[in-house]
């Protein structure tokens, strides 16, 4: 029988692309699904999604559990693509069609998350986010794709070589959890029948290797301890799943312990869907591109293709991105691996989704009114400037930003961004309606403008080849050289090999500041840690800004910021270390503390020992402010652990409110300005070592005017203030406790706890590892691909 199943996939398959052309929604006025309850808006999601389900035969249901369904045509049940991609706008991707001309040949691009998160604003996420999904449903009104976009990233970017690291919005856990929140509301919208589209977190989980050392993505097993996993790499998961209820989840190509992730029961079932309540029926799992066939080679976690297709899918992995699941689950039910039943499960799961988005409720849905006129509106394009701006961040400044600038001033533009487009995007971007560049904004100034793109990463600045970057100099009254690094050296499947400049740009830099003795301003670019340690020093250096991946309006975005229409109020959103400290860390150690056997000085800014070059959270203004905490001047305060606990009314008790503390932050300069108030904790509570600090609340206040003051709120929970222990349970530990207001503190609370400890949340624990030395894969990544099995390579733990 399953032969023919196969047979029967095989046929299916192969109409599979001439039905893909003609995707649309299904008909429920006159088609053949007329009559069945899918298409009865009165029935519940998971009934109608079972009575669809229950009409197509074990080949058709098999035919749909990759990323390209092709339907079944018999039932007028359209083709769909469940990848699309909407990182910082609707982007380029298998389900995305971009128009070559005329309506949907452009889309709104925001600035790479990476310099989002440095805002450090919660509202102004959700206002990109919504705007995003606005736009993709427009796309989606026209037939340009799909409701399903497999975004935001949201590991923590903790190892400065990480190539993928533009995608997240920083290193910090709670800062990540509480960005992907106000992300996921935004993408989702808040109606209550119908969502406006359908996110999907990933990578699930301690995803941050591409190719290092030999150690490649594919079969990089990530040895990582109860305690980190939980107090680090867990946060932004538990905030998409249980705490805003995102519709998707994608598990990564690494193992975790020796388990493929998206072969861990423990993983998808015990802590995403049991422990953290993501039981909906509307939400799915899909596998990273060819992660199912990962779980075979070169993980050699399954003994077969057929296996490693079957224990994917009884782990929870619902959708396989690629055509693994098509081409081997058929011969998975012919041996037995899995039952009818198990694919029903995951097929429910998808359809229940596009009920829950409106695909087969016609124009009923409100969101089947957007158009090509809500795409790229002003608004957004507003917006995206505003993004940008907000997240820019100023490094140093000796007086001369803002600068003056006239139709007499002479500017210096030089550097491999300073006429940047599309590298201002980053990577998973779409076609924004423009590029404003840095020399395009730097002309619409009014002020003489000599370009020279400069040495790039290459060469040598002393030859004759760089001769025009000196005679710009010269004749100029200020040099701004904007450059740094770019995805030729950090994108997905590269990490960094160094975390200094490319090439030869220091000593560009140093000679244009050193040798001319004009005011000498360098913008910072990329997302990756440089080692801007010369420059700092350098007294010639005037000003060092950092900015990202600024997106479609980035240029203006840096001239506004410089010229001082606006005034920079970012936070670095990582650290910033170093060059040799990567000398001490192999990228494959996941673990987060110091330890003086291995030579590590710990990770992020929450345990290292050592002084980086600019830490997490650093930001100058061009004005100066206070801060002082409401009611801190009234003594220490002590609270009972058990009465803290015992008169929470919430169902999960690390989310029961503590505190929340009003911070009045005072301009005391001239400059109007926003500025990002951060709450970190310290204390010696819980167990040792304890954190340098963390990070457990920020706000973000807007034009505070110069002489004014304004009130932050930082809202603490019971979550804020306990630690992991060495089983990953979260504890609230008795113990002194200081509330710090900024990086450099402006003010500061103690309190303390008293009480025997409590334990929050009981971490579910996992089965023994059986983490074992790994092969690694070099012979593609397509479904099906030859399996070259190579010189087993060990992870270091």
């Amino acid at each position: 029988m399953a032969s023919i199943i196969a047979a029967s996939v095989l046929a299916l398959a192969a109409g599979a692309h001439a039905q893909l052309e003609a995707r649309g929604f299904p008909d429920c006025t006159n088609g053949p699904l007329r009559t069945n309850t899918v298409c009865d808006i009165t029935a519940d999601p998971l009934t109608r999604a079972k009575a669809l389900i229950s009409e197509l035969t074990l080949a058709e249901k098999i035919n749909n559990t990759g990323s390209t369904s092709p339907g079944v045509p018999r039932l007028g049940l359209p083709a769909y693509t469940w990848w699309q991609e909407a990182l910082h706008g609707v982007a380029a991707s298998p389900g995305v069609n971009f128009s070559a001309s005329g309506d949907f040949r452009y889309a709104t691009s925001f600035p790479q998350p990476i310099l989002m998160g440095a805002a450090f604003d919660d509202q102004l996420i959700h206002d990109v986010a919504s705007v995003i999904s606005t736009e993709a449903r427009a796309f989606n009104n026209d037939d340009r794709a799909g409701l399903d976009f497999w975004t935001p990233n949201i590991n923590p970017f903790k190892d400065a070589r990480w190539g993928r690291g533009q995608e997240t919005p920083g290193e910090d856990p709670y800062h990540l959890s509480s960005y992907v929140k106000s992300l996921i509301q935004g993408l989702q919208g808040d109606n209550p029948t119908y969502k406006k589209v359908v996110a999907t977190c990933k990578h699930f989980v301690a995803y941050d290797v591409e190719s290092w050392n030999g150690n490649f993505r594919y079969q990089f097993d990530a040895h990582v301890n109860s305690q980190d996993l939980v107090e680090y790499y867990m946060p932004p998961f538990r905030s998409c799943a249980r705490d805003s209820n995102v519709g998707a989840f994608m598990c990564s190509y690494n193992a975790l312990n020796g388990v493929p992730t998206c072969a861990d029961p423990y993983l998808l079932q015990t802590v995403l869907r049991e422990h953290w309540n993501w039981t909906a029926e509307e939400q799915w799992v899909t596998s990273d591109c060819d992660a199912v066939q990962n779980v075979f080679m070169p993980h050699d976690y399954a003994s077969s293709r057929e296996e490693a297709a079957a224990i994917s899918l009884k782990a929870g992995t619902d959708i396989n991105c690629g055509t693994y699941y098509q081409e081997h689950l058929p011969r998975a039910y012919e041996q037995g691996l899995i039952n009818e039943t198990d694919v029903d499960t995951s097929l429910i799961r998808q359809y229940s989704s596009l009920i829950r988005l409106g695909y087969f409720d016609g124009n009923r849905v409100p969101y089947r009114s957007l158009t090509w006129n809500d795409v790229s509106t002003p608004y957004a394009q507003d917006l995206a400037l505003k993004a940008a701006t907000s997240g820019i961040t100023l490094l140093k400044n000796d007086g001369v930003l803002p600068l003056e600038i006239t139709d007499r001033t002479k500017i210096a533009l030089i550097g491999d961004w300073a006429n940047a487009t599309d590298q201002m995007l980053g990577n998973y971007h779409g076609i924004p309606p423009y590029f404003h560049s840095p020399l395009w904004a730097a002309q619409q100034t009014g002020a003489q403008v000599t370009y020279v793109k400069g040495p790039g990463g290459q060469g040598d600045p002393t030859t004759d080849s760089w001769r025009p970057v000196w005679s710009a100099a010269n004749k100029s009254d200020v040099i701004i050289y904007i450059g740094g690094i770019d995805n030729s050296v950090e994108a997905e499947g590269m990490d960094r090999v160094s975390i200094a400049w490319t090439g030869e740009q220091l000593d560009v830099i140093g000679q244009l500041a050193d040798y001319y003795d004009k005011p000498t301003i360098v913008v910072q670019m990329g997302a990756g840690s440089l080692d801007s340690s010369p420059l700092v020093k350098n007294p010639n250096i005037s000003a060092l800004l950092w900015a990202g991946y600024p997106g479609q309006d980035g240029g203006k975005a840096i001239f506004n910021i410089l010229q001082g229409v606006a005034a920079p109020a970012g936070r670095l959103p990582t650290t910033q270390y170093h060059a040799n400290y990567i000398s001490k860390v192999p990228m494959t150690d996941m673990s987060l503390r110091p330890n003086a056997t291995s030579g590590s000085p710990g990770r992020t800014y929450i345990w290292l020992n050592e002084e980086p070059v600019f830490e997490f959270g650093y930001g100058l203004h061009y004005t100066n402010f206070t801060a002082k905490i409401q009611g801190s001047g009234s003594g220490k305060s002590t609270y009972s652990i058990d009465s803290l606990t015992s008169d929470c009314a919430e169902s999960y008790l690390d989310r029961c409110p503590f505190k929340t503390f009003s911070i009045d932050v005072a301009n005391i300069g001239s400059v109007t300005s926003d500025y990002v108030t951060l709450g970190f904790l310290t204390g010696a509570h819980g167990l040792n070592p304890y954190p340098n600090k963390r990070l457990v609340s920020y706000q973000r206040l807007h034009n505070i005017t110069a002489g004014s003051t304004q009130t932050a709120a930082l809202n603490l929970t019971l979550g804020s203030l306990s630690r992991v222990d060495d089983k990953g349970n979260t504890v609230l530990y008795p113990g002194d406790y200081a509330l710090l207001v900024d990086v450099q503190p402006m003010a500061y609370v103690n309190f303390t706890l008293t009480g025997e400890p409590k334990v929050l949340d009981e971490w579910p624990q996992p089965p023994e590892p059986t983490s074992q030395a790994s092969d690694y894969f070099v012979g593609g990544y397509g479904s099906g691909a030859p399996y070259q099995k190579q010189i087993p390579v060990e992870i270091e733990a």
